[in-house]
């Protein structure tokens, strides 16, 4: 058999040996579900900065907050992250303006109530965040165990030859580095989605943060 023929792509993925195609099979399963993740993360977050974007249009538009309260909570998946933040804000200092509350007892519903939607917020939002983590730094591993393998797996092979040649160990050294390419390409995307993704949440984060504050502010001179 040629040479050339052995080291074809797909010749060396069929003829590799079982275990380093399990390992490309698991390293294809992590590549797979870590672009699911990808795309479905990057739709989510454009569609968070633009609800995030409308909503602090609207509540900075100086109007009625009541009236912008009554529009979120008919669609409140509609409008985003911060809105449902505003909207329990909103909800308890109502509730507390109705029992009579007063002075600054009356902003610890509202400041806990945001709290607790802020953290179910990020918490949806750094969804699928660790499998990426985890895909990134455990995939090139995963990868270099299929090629000690493969390689280890030539090198036995040569020991019932009686003479070794380029064009026997070429193949097993060649699916034995494949294995750690697919790692690789595996390993890449997630760390840099990764990367990327955590940066714009934690700028999400910030805008959320101010926005409370703001808020709490803004009722705070309503109470006295």
């Amino acid at each position: 058999m040629q040479a050339s023929s052995d080291l074809s792509l797909l010749t060396l993925l069929i003829d590799a040996s079982i275990p380093v195609q399990l390992v490309m099979l698991v390293l294809l399963g992590i590549s797979i579900l870590s672009w699911t993740y990808i795309f479905s993360k990057r739709a989510a977050l454009k569609r968070a900065n633009d609800q995030t974007r409308r909503f602090e249009d609207d509540f900075w538009a100086g109007g009625d907050l009541s009236v912008l309260q009554q529009a979120i909570a008919t669609r409140r998946a509609e409008h985003g992250a911060l809105a449902r933040i505003f909207d329990a804000g909103m909800t308890e200092f109502v509730k507390a303006r109705r029992n009579n509350g007063g002075g600054d007892a009356m902003l610890d519903g509202p400041r806990r109530a945001m709290r607790a939607t802020y953290q179910r917020e990020m918490d949806s939002l750094e969804s699928h965040l660790n499998f990426l983590a985890s895909a990134g730094s455990v995939s090139p591993y995963i990868g270099l165990l299929g090629t000690v393998w493969g390689i280890m797996h030539a090198f036995i092979g040569l020991s019932s030859m009686q003479q070794a040649t380029l064009s026997a160990v070429a193949p097993g050294i060649a699916e034995a580095l494949i294995a750690t390419a697919i790692g690789l390409f595996a390993a890449i995307p997630a760390v840099i989605a990764y990367n990327r993704y955590t940066n714009e949440i934690d700028r999400l984060s910030i805008r959320f943060d101010s926005f409370i504050d703001e808020f709490l502010n803004i009722l705070q001179r309503q109470v006295h």
